[in-house]
């Protein structure tokens, strides 16, 4: 009986995929195909060589600005070097106007000498030659305060904000993705969240400050570091513009655009210095300072991408996309925001058409400017080449329909741990036994969560697979995230290599496999 009992139970286990209901046939993965990419990116990487050139040659890379051109010219380069084909620029539609610092220096000068220590914000006009003045504090909090400083800020520096709260680093600022906080990724439901900010104050009263001091003359408006602004680190972006707060959002100027309307000139100090400025004024010591501000504005132009593929054979005609944002701010040398991202997709191209292997679909990069501005680079390319949203209609490109997929890099120089659905439950099983390979290396983790703020979106806005992976954090959001730290010392070799081997991967297998990827339900 034991013996019947043995062969039944046995023929079971090798009959249970016939009998069972819905069985979904795992998804195929390529291991000899991963392992010569593991090989070739683990022993002839060349992520950290490009991540140099884009840093410390070619950064900071503002969007519109000489680094930024120059970053492009050096990817297009490279690409073409390597024998891609399709490398191009590839314009996105908005124009905007490049800007950069020729000469810049703010020091107080009374009651003593000091340097301070801070950036001028990107588009800020500059002053004619060296300027010294008056550094006033204007406590306003109503309209009727406006009265108090009417005639009295002609030649004033100015402050407007209140100083910041500055933590003692007592806890670690790197860290890693434990396996409980992986565990909660896994766990987590589809986010919902709006990923709206709200404003602060008035920005009524806000503007009628601003336009009074441009009416009064005042030299420059001097604020703390928005955001991390404390223990050296500073985040900058761009610089402020009055604008009446009726008008239209879509009627809105950017501070890019070609003939924006005027403003002042606008520096950010690191929070220390800007609370020592505040608390000798506010204690009744008079504070004068001492600014240089010579900046250049270069000739309004369209924007533009940097566009590279490797042919795919059979399936050419379908495409597999990797992407990051080339463009960066003007502090640091844009490393981790998003150097890194733009070395690595670079590095998955190498690593891909070294190896001599073509693809069954065609796998193309796409390097972005206008990211920082808002995702303007990839929403303009998946307008142009994919689809758009027309009067409340998703309207597609006869390209829509043979786009597979698109997986974007942009949340620092951590290792990949994982991955974000994007209400994309489909992808699920595909991931599963894709990230097996990985497994070792600590890459396992899907989460049903979404992740924002990044190029995905502009594919994701359409209906279309477009993906994020989950990254150990390690300094991203506690001293280089749009600071003046970010820079190539801050980048970690390995977790890059690691990054540059498991895109690759990806990239082969959705451009191998028998199907393209799924869409999210809702546009399936």
């Amino acid at each position: 009986m034991m013996k019947i009992m043995r062969y039944f139970f046995l023929l079971c286990l090798a009959l249970g995929p016939i009998f069972t209901h819905g069985q979904v046939t795992p998804e195929p993965v390529d291991t000899a195909g991963i392992s010569a990419i593991r090989k070739e990116g683990l022993e002839k990487s060349q992520v950290m060589e490009m991540l140099r050139m884009l840093t410390d040659v070619h950064g900071p890379r503002l969007s519109f600005s000489p680094g930024y051109k120059a970053a492009a010219n050096y990817a297009k380069e490279t690409l073409e070097n390597w024998g891609l084909s399709g490398v191009h620029f590839d314009a996105w539609g908005d124009i905007g106007r490049g800007w950069y610092i020729k000469k810049y220096s703010l020091d107080m000068i009374s009651p003593s000498y000091s340097p301070l220590v801070g950036y001028p914000k990107a588009w800020s006009p500059g002053v004619k030659g060296n300027v010294s003045g008056d550094l006033i504090f204007l406590d306003i909090a109503t309209e009727g305060d406006l009265l108090k400083y009417k005639g009295k800020l002609k030649g004033k520096f100015v402050m407007m904000d209140l100083p910041s709260k500055i933590k003692i680093g007592w806890d670690p600022e790197a860290s890693r993705l434990t396996d409980s906080a992986l565990l909660k990724y896994a766990n987590d439901e589809t986010s919902k969240s709006s990923g709206q900010y709200r404003l602060t104050g008035s920005v009524k009263l806000i503007y009628k400050t601003w336009k009074m001091c441009m009416e009064e003359g005042v030299v420059a408006v001097i604020s703390p570091s928005p955001g991390r602004g404390d223990n050296g680190a500073m985040t900058i972006s761009g610089a402020y513009l009055p604008i009446p707060p009726e008008t239209p959002v879509d009627m809105r100027p950017r501070i890019i655009s070609p003939g924006a309307p005027a403003t002042l000139p606008q520096v950010a100090l690191l929070s220390e210095h800007y609370n020592r400025l505040y608390r000798l004024l506010t204690n009744g010591t008079p504070v004068k300072l001492d600014l240089t501000l010579n900046v250049a504005f270069t000739p309004a132009e369209e924007g533009f991408n940097v566009i590279a593929e490797i042919p795919g054979s059979d399936l050419k005609d379908e495409i597999v996309m990797i992407g990051a944002h080339l463009d960066s701010w003007h502090s640091g040398t844009g490393t981790t925001d998003n150097g890194t991202g733009s070395a690595v997709c670079l590095e998955v191209m190498r690593i891909i058409k070294s190896l001599g292997i073509q693809p069954r679909r065609t796998i193309r990069i796409g390097l972005w400017g206008g990211e920082e501005q808002g995702l303007l680079g990839s929403k303009g390319y998946v307008k142009k080449h994919l689809g758009d949203s027309v009067d409340g209609k998703l309207v597609y490109t006869p390209d829509a329909s043979r786009f597979s997929v698109y997986f974007n890099m942009d949340n620092g120089t951590g290792k990949f741990r994982g991955i974000y659905l994007q209400q994309n439950e489909s992808a699920r099983n595909i991931f599963k036994e894709w990230f097996k390979p990985f497994h070792s290396m600590g890459a396992a983790t899907i989460t049903a969560s979404n992740t924002g703020g990044t190029d995905h979106l502009s594919f994701v806005g359409i209906g279309l697979p477009g993906f994020q992976f989950i990254q150990d954090p390690v300094e991203y959001s506690t001293r280089t995230h749009h600071t003046n730290l970010d820079v190539y010392d801050k980048a970690l070799d390995d977790d890059l290599k690691q990054n540059s081997i498991i895109l690759a991967s990806f990239a082969w297998l959705a451009a191998n496999r028998s199907e393209l990827m799924p869409r999210p339900a809702s546009t399936e």
